[in-house]
């Protein structure tokens, strides 16, 4: 997918890039996941796991109008919820949240 594209990572919104911010003294160890998620997505967008578009939550598709979706496993049981948009210029990884294990599990209704 990336080719020689740049590929750039953008917060779905102002909310959460001001959660990630408030993250480094609020919870420096998943700030430091996080960082080294967004640093393995410009390597390389496709490194998470790929969901069914079937299995879509829909306040991902009515919040952000994606259509597809993207899961990188954090340590601690933290995933963090992508999506990836593109052009023949760029590729750009939206992040659309970060959550626990069990709010994962909740969201997906697993």
């Amino acid at each position: 997918m990336r080719g020689d594209r740049p590929v750039y990572v953008h917060f779905a919104d102002d909310k959460l890039k001001e959660a990630f911010a408030r993250l480094e003294k609020e919870n420096p160890t998943l700030y430091k996941f996080l960082n080294q998620a967004i640093d393995n997505l410009k390597a390389n967008p496709l490194c998470g796991i790929h969901i069914p578009k079937r299995l879509i939550p829909k306040v991902y598709i009515q919040k952000y109008g994606i259509n597809n979706l993207w899961k990188y496993n954090l340590p601690g049981a933290w995933r963090l919820m992508y999506s990836i948009a593109g052009s023949e210029v760029d590729i750009i990884a939206i992040l659309l949240e970060w959550l626990p294990h069990k709010e994962y599990e909740r969201r997906f209704k697993y």
